[in-house]
């Protein structure tokens, strides 16, 4: 199972987003049961994306991360080329169309 990043300050995601080519931002809060469940599942799909980065954010210890994404609920998935987000999945993320748009953007960016 692939590992995150721990990111624990707005410079750090950004720098983080910045110095890799494809990232993904894990947004997540330690009481929150969907979060728990969700991050084993986006370990397991990341095996497929080797060359995406990972990086975790827990949004208690970085509270302006809200401000800085318009984040408004956790779990949230920002997936980013270049220090751009390219995809956003927040709550209830349905796995299979997270994979689809996974492979699209993978297969363009990453070829």
């Amino acid at each position: 199972m692939r590992s995150f990043t721990e990111l624990r300050s707005i410079d750090a995601i950004d720098l983080f987003t910045k110095d890799n080519r494809l990232s993904l931002l894990f947004v997540s809060r330690p009481g929150c049961s969907v979060c728990h469940d969700l991050l084993p599942q986006v370990q397991t799909l990341m095996k497929n994306y080797p060359k995406i980065q990972l990086g975790y954010i827990n949004a208690d210890d970085v509270e302006t991360i809200a401000g800085h994404f318009s984040i408004f609920t956790v779990p949230v998935i920002l997936v980013c080329v270049e220090g751009k987000e390219i995809i956003r999945e927040a709550r209830i993320v349905h796995m299979d169309l997270f994979k689809e748009k996974l492979d699209k953007l993978y297969k363009n960016v990453a070829g």
